[in-house]
């Protein structure tokens, strides 16, 4: 066995940030749709602006999504291909 447990540490943390229901969804619908805004997200999840914003942040901070400033929208989209791999095994999405 490998003891190596930093490297399990990571994927530990970053199993745990999707780990919730609404983080899930968004990582899904953002490979689904490509780049999208928080008022998209939030119209799609019917959940409150503040709620999609806290959910961005963890996702961001676990380096699975990134944002890219387009004037005074930020459109999100998946930058993690270890986690595109993962949700489409999830969902039975590979080919």
């Amino acid at each position: 066995m490998d003891k190596d447990f930093d490297k399990y540490n990571d994927v530990s943390e970053m199993l745990k940030v999707l780990s919730h229901p609404v983080r899930l969804c968004i990582v899904r619908g953002l490979l689904e749709h490509g780049a999208c805004n928080v008022t998209y997200m939030q119209d799609c999840l019917d959940t409150p602006q503040s709620t999609i914003s806290q959910h961005l942040q963890k996702l961001r901070t676990a380096g699975i999504i990134e944002g890219r400033r387009n004037g005074l929208e930020i459109f999100y989209k998946v930058c993690n291909e270890q986690v595109e791999n993962l949700i489409k095994l999830f969902f039975g999405e590979n080919n």
